[in-house]
């Protein structure tokens, strides 16, 4: 941790992780301060950049989305315009969950998710003929063994 977080800022941030949705006057009373200075230092935490925002985490299963496959991605070229363009193109697809730059053989892997497998199927034709793209593997997921969406704290 950076050492311009305090115990109490860090006790801010793991509260903040286990439940978002918590009042202030809740957090301040977890945290053992008053509520204005708790709401301050949020207010700066959010500011500074540490807590990135809020959000629901969704069960995408109960959503349709029955198929979590991760796509391994090999581009042609890996210059900066061809990388940049890649990344544009991914972002634009909404089953594409995570895409992380890798170092090594694959240069990219992508978290996706599909209500079937001929929705996925289409979707890796699409992938396919993405802007320099090589080549795509996949691999379809059997099971999550861990979920953890939280920063150890």
């Amino acid at each position: 941790m950076p050492a311009s977080l305090d115990a109490i800022d860090r006790k801010i941030l793991k509260e903040l992780q286990d439940d978002g949705r918590m009042t202030n006057v809740e957090l301040a009373r977890r945290v053992g301060i008053s509520a204005p200075p708790c709401l301050r230092r949020v207010r700066a935490l959010e500011e500074a950049g540490f807590i990135k925002g809020y959000r629901a985490l969704l069960d995408e299963k109960m959503l349709g989305y029955e198929v979590v496959v991760f796509a391994f991605v090999h581009l042609s070229s890996q210059a900066e315009t061809d990388l940049s363009a890649f990344e544009a193109f991914v972002r634009a697809q909404p089953l594409v969950r995570e895409c992380w730059m890798l170092s090594g053989e694959i240069d990219f892997v992508l978290k996706c998710v599909a209500p079937d497998l001929k929705t996925f199927q289409a979707f890796v034709d699409k992938l396919t003929a993405g802007p320099n793209v090589r080549n795509v593997k996949t691999s379809l997921t059997l099971r999550q063994s861990k979920d953890a969406a939280m920063v150890p704290m």
